[in-house]
């Protein structure tokens, strides 16, 4: 009698020019997540080809790109010949030039998982909490996001956990926008009870030990990861206190202002601030920007405090310049996760 057995498809090798080799399976989505699974410090930021932070040249070989008008890459950087580590999957053994002293290490190593839709619960107007159940899933810090993959939509999203890590479920907050698809596909069509791949843990801007007041400043659905940031300091020793900002524009978003009152009022004051309310409104709270905001509400020095903040690209560029600029704050005490 005789058996057939298929043969293990070959691992590709990548080699990185005057620096170490790794080697990345033959169904790795793209490089850098074959990177950072295998511990390779690649420099990473958004993982969807938006911030271009994971370019690289490729010096020999053969890759596939995934999104050939990602904007992460400017015109300039395609005549020189640069591509996106997140949009770009190997074919077989490649040789590529790339720096590595501006990545760190992951905080914990990414896993790709199937993962159950356990609940969808209603935040405010056009937002939503989605609950995954993970099967043994890897742990989390405070602050990461992970890349869902909904069905019949191509690439992956990009969103932070809500909650901390320990009880198996994974909780996303979800602003659906009229022509995203993604969040569409989530937040209206994926019933209780449906499979979606998840894969992460992802991200720089997770919740350091540190013994200075934390400050969380949250624009829109960078709800979902500062109420992770903001339940990690408070599950701490008890020492740190937080300042927790959340910039809305209109009143109709108020309802998500709930989720920031639910934190631990003993140890953390909580500012919401509306950008574009009615003229003629019943609201009395801060009205303008959330950054703005916070240089009026904390005393001077600001260095006295560590930084987290997340939202979309305007409000991110405004917290750098009033952080960096303005008040030199040490880039240290200075977390956040730039998408586009």
């Amino acid at each position: 009698m005789s058996g057939r057995h298929e043969a293990t498809p070959p691992r590709h090798r990548i080699e990185i020019e005057n620096g170490r080799s790794f080697e990345v399976g033959p169904e790795e989505d793209t490089l850098l997540r074959g990177a950072l699974r295998a511990g390779v410090p690649f420099a990473y930021e958004c993982s969807v080809g938006g911030c271009g932070t994971c370019r690289f040249e490729l010096l020999d070989g053969e890759m596939a790109s995934l999104w050939d008008e990602a904007p992460g890459l400017s015109e300039r950087d395609r005549r020189r010949g640069k591509r996106l580590a997140c949009q770009s999957r190997p074919l077989g053994d490649c040789r590529i030039r790339i720096r590595l002293d501006g990545g760190e290490a992951p905080a914990a190593q990414p896993r790709r998982m199937s993962a159950t839709l356990a609940s969808r619960r209603p935040i405010s107007a056009g937002m939503v909490e989605l609950s995954f159940a993970m099967p043994q899933p890897p742990a989390f810090r405070p602050g990461q996001y992970a890349l869902l993959f909904p069905a019949g939509v191509p690439g992956a999203r990009a969103y932070s956990m809500s909650n901390l890590d320990g009880d198996g479920l994974w909780r996303f907050i979800v602003r659906k926008t009229p022509s995203g698809r993604g969040s569409s596909a989530l937040c209206d069509h994926l019933p209780v009870g449906a499979r979606v791949d998840i894969d992460g843990p992802y991200g720089h801007a997770w919740l350091r030990p540190a013994p200075r007041d934390v400050v969380c400043v949250a624009g829109g659905s960078g709800l979902g990861p500062m109420l992770s940031v903001a339940r990690g300091v408070l599950a701490g020793d008890g020492s740190r206190r937080l300042h927790f900002f959340l910039g809305l524009r209109t009143e109709a978003e108020l309802d998500a202002a709930a989720e920031a009152d639910s934190l631990d009022q003993d140890r953390a004051t909580t500012t919401v601030v509306l950008s574009n309310p009615r003229e003629r409104s019943a609201w009395h709270g801060p009205r303008g920007f959330v950054h703005a905001e916070v240089e009026r509400s904390l005393s001077a020095p600001l260095d006295r405090f560590d930084f987290y903040f997340a939202g979309p690209p305007p409000m991110i560029e405004a917290m750098q310049e009033l952080l960096m600029v303005r008040h030199r704050v040490p880039f240290d005490q200075i977390h956040f996760d730039r998408f586009v």
